[in-house]
């Protein structure tokens, strides 16, 4: 296990404290917030002076004396009012950065050791396309799903289909208004059901939304509709085999269409999956006495003392009899514990949904359907908007497909990369799908998911600022360098990163030793924009470094070998965040 390199500091400032006559609570070391002047700093000073009733400086001049000439540390100087600034070591930080490389995570610990959590990220509704709104969860969730799994967690993502609403009942109807001579409609039939679908994706695209405006426009057939649902619902067979047949062409297109955002997820559950929970947790509520009747309807309390405003019970079962989103969402929390026991849940929507998150965690907490000490997270997001500043829609208003948006983005890609034509129109069509992902993602990502953002092509495909071609454009430099290098006939194979002979290699190292740290914060707080954050700076730097520094025209070869490994150390964290937020770097741009 690798220490933290704050922590490491922490642990000999600690030790001069104590040596100096002092608590060691007081030796807490974090980053400078004036790189100007050291790197790291401790403020302890400051908190002892009043528990010992002593000038500040008095007690960082005691505690600098004992650190000075210590092999961590280049300088340690304490100013005035009480300030203890700190560089560390050049020799130091290279072994530190030496050792970071001989770990598969880069340093980085598992601390999952295992543990299963749920990230529930998918939310698409079968039958109907997936457009931009299903977007920011996709992205988001797969982040959050890949970072855990770089902390060693058993990360389970759930596409958690709605499958099981009144939309089923209504593709019922309009196919029975469309084709009545199916079997499905006749009610004498008693053979097998076709196993080959009444209609293909196209078709079924086109009766989801004509159905819903018939739906709106004549009472009858929506009554017809709700009919149908129940009847589904309740395990009617020619429409359970019509619902199987809208599972099955709409999930092979999902899952096309999922794979274009390199989006996978290991489970295709979905609301109809929660159903067989839901008469027994109905049960259990009113055992425990939590749901009692409230104007028909079977609700429960979930207001607690310490609620900043009132908060509404959360409703169970509808006056008619129907469940609910937050029924289904509990029916789905009583299967999951019992097939993966997880110590956490994280649930990605529309920051909208909060109320609804803060029922459902609330009443699983109170019935015992999850253990106190489950997490539960709703990562709540902002809306995607054009640059008009409103939800992104399509030239004539509609909702854009995302499959549209992908091309589109793609397209300004390959137009980017083909105006200094290097490669040919294949290569230049393949790395603009890498590049043109990268582009989208990153340019959700780096924005704090709570936030709205504005979805700007060109900038988010630009090759410079902080977009992701630009992170993807460092890493085919180094790729390049490293080509020319073994090119040369040389090899860095047992060679050491040596201590660093500028400012712009210091910083870089100093960059590189933050990213077990970065990592393990991220996610703690489910925040994949702190892994873009990180990886723009760690690119900035290596851009500066490679500027200041003639990697391939160094004679000296320990030198340059040094150079190298510190480049593939580099380029070794830069893969490992693009991998984590959800794409990865062509061969060449």
């Amino acid at each position: 296990m690798m220490e933290k390199i704050l922590d490491l500091i922490t642990t000999e400032v600690t030790k001069a404290f104590i040596s100096a006559g002092y608590e060691g609570k007081y030796g807490k070391a974090t980053l400078s917030n004036r790189p100007d002047l050291c790197e790291f700093q401790c403020n302890g000073a400051m908190a002892a002076a009043k528990a010992y009733k002593k000038a500040p400086f008095m007690i960082s001049d005691a505690v600098s004396e004992v650190l000075r000439g210590h092999e961590m540390f280049a300088s340690v100087e304490s100013v005035k009012p009480g300030f203890l600034n700190l560089k560390i070591s050049e020799q130091y930080l290279a072994d530190y950065l030496n050792e970071m490389q001989t770990y598969e995570k880069l340093g980085v610990e598992e601390i999952g050791q295992g543990q299963a959590v749920i990230v529930d990220y998918g939310g698409a509704n079968v039958a109907k396309p997936l457009h931009v709104g299903h977007l920011r969860s996709a992205i988001i969730g797969e982040s959050v799903k890949r970072m855990g799994r770089y902390m060693g967690y058993h990360m389970i993502g759930d596409v958690h289909l709605g499958d099981w609403g009144l939309q089923m009942g209504l593709i019922i109807e309009e196919l029975r208004d469309r084709k009545p001579d199916l079997v499905y409609f006749d009610e004498n039939y008693t053979g097998e059901y076709p196993a080959e679908a009444p209609f293909t994706i196209g078709e079924l695209e086109e009766i989801y939304p004509a159905a819903s405006k018939k739906s709106k426009e004549d009472e009858a057939f929506k009554d017809r509709a709700h009919d149908a649902t129940l009847k589904l619902q309740n395990g009617y067979a020619p429409y359970r085999a019509i619902w199987n047949h809208i599972m099955q062409v709409s999930v092979t297109d999902l899952k096309k269409n999922y794979a274009n955002l390199d989006v996978h997820f290991d489970l295709w559950k979905g609301e109809s999956d929660a159903d067989p929970y839901i008469p027994g947790l109905i049960q259990t509520l009113q055992d425990q006495g939590l749901a009692y009747e409230s104007q028909g309807a079977l609700v429960v309390d979930i207001a607690e003392e310490t609620d900043s405003k009132e908060l509404p019970p959360c409703i169970i079962r509808k006056s008619d009899g129907a469940a609910l989103y937050a029924t289904s969402d509990l029916g789905t929390i009583i299967e999951r514990e019992q097939d993966f026991s997880p110590v956490e849940y994280i649930y990605l929507a529309d920051k909208r949904q909060q109320l609804h998150f803060t029922q459902v965690f609330r009443v699983a907490k109170k019935a015992g359907f999850v253990k106190p000490e489950t997490r539960m997270v709703h990562i709540g997001f902002g809306t995607m908007n054009g640059k008009d500043g409103k939800p992104f829609k399509t030239r004539d208003g509609g909702v854009m497909r995302l499959e549209h948006l992908i091309a589109d983005i793609n397209e300004a890609v390959y137009a980017r990369i083909m105006e200094n034509r290097s490669i040919s129109e294949e290569e230049a069509e393949e790395t603009a799908k890498i590049v043109g992902l990268a582009a989208l993602k990153y340019g959700d990502l780096s924005n704090q998911a709570s936030k709205d953002y504005v979805f700007d092509i060109d900038r988010f495909i630009s090759f410079e600022g902080n977009t992701g071609p630009y992170i993807l454009y460092t890493i085919v430099r180094m790729k390049s360098i490293l080509k020319k290098y073994e090119a040369a006939g040389r090899s860095a194979d047992g060679r050491q990163i040596l201590p660093a002979g500028s400012a712009e290699e210091k910083d870089l190292m100093l960059e590189l030793s933050k990213w077990n740290s970065v990592m393990e914060n991220a996610f703690a707080e489910t925040a994949p924009h702190k892994i873009c954050a990180y990886i723009y700076d760690l690119a900035n730097a290596f851009n500066r470094f490679y500027h200041a520094t003639k990697i391939l025209a160094e004679e000296d070869e320990t030198v340059q070998a040094g150079y190298i490994r510190l480049l593939e150390l580099t380029k070794s964290v830069l893969e490992a965040g693009i991998d984590v937020l959800g794409f990865s770097a062509p061969e060449r741009m």
